[in-house]
């Protein structure tokens, strides 16, 4: 197997989780719907704001790495909901769904051998795809380990 491709698969197990912390369908998964909208004691995010959070920075993320003509939101409010609670199952799932897909679409690109990783993003500051990709993979183990915590703390967590 060569180095570069080494290098995707390592990248790719990043991205999807189940090593290092939880995969992200364990996060969501039968989370009462009473319960993504409550903050635990102490902490300033429900899951419904945890998720939405993860949703918007993960889509701002991937776009900006495949289009030179997007806009990031405006930072900090652009990437936070502005509500505690989703209205309903629908969008819940709706926000479930979007994640995912990104998600593939984010592993896609990285495992697209057309790609080049180390290549710096023409219209970035010198990013690239593997840098962008290493930081989704980051901030979303970050916010997965949120997520639990916050699902442990309401009793929703085994």
């Amino acid at each position: 197997m060569s180095e570069e491709r080494e290098l995707r698969e390592h990248v790719l197990a990043l991205l999807t989780g189940g090593h290092a912390h939880v995969m992200f369908d364990a996060a969501v998964r039968n989370l009462p719907a009473e319960l993504r909208g409550k903050r635990p004691r102490g902490a300033k995010h429900s899951p419904w704001e945890v998720l939405e959070h993860m949703r918007i920075a993960q889509w701002d993320i991937l776009e900006f790495s495949r289009n030179p003509r997007h806009v990031s939101p405006e930072w900090p409010e652009g990437y936070w909901p502005a509500k505690r609670a989703p209205k309903d199952d629908k969008e819940w799932n709706a926000s479930v769904r979007a994640f995912r897909r990104d998600l593939k679409a984010m592993c896609d690109l990285v495992a697209d051998e057309a790609t080049d990783l180390y290549a710096r993003i023409p219209h970035g500051t010198g990013q690239t795809i593997l840098r962008e990709a290493l930081l989704t993979a980051d901030h979303n183990a970050y916010h997965l380990g949120e997520l639990v915590l916050l699902r442990r703390l309401l009793g929703a967590w085994k």
